[in-house]
């Protein structure tokens, strides 16, 4: 789970590689092109659960070595 404190945003994922593919997953960070765009306004439960989403894609990724 995050390390911040429940108080605290929920740190974004994104690492600076944007590039969605043909699933709208972007490669970089694993969020879809929607939760990308939604995250600013996401409440912290909402951003909590796209980082499980994130975890998920990641660990299913072909891209993860």
């Amino acid at each position: 789970m995050s390390s911040s404190k429940p108080d605290q945003p929920v740190k974004s994922p994104c690492v600076n590689v944007c590039f969605l593919d043909d699933n709208d997953v972007c490669l970089g960070c694993y969020r879809t092109g929607m939760e990308i765009s939604r995250w600013g306004a996401m409440t912290r439960e909402q951003q909590l659960a796209v980082m499980e989403k994130v975890r998920q894609r990641e660990s299913q990724s072909a891209f993860v070595s």
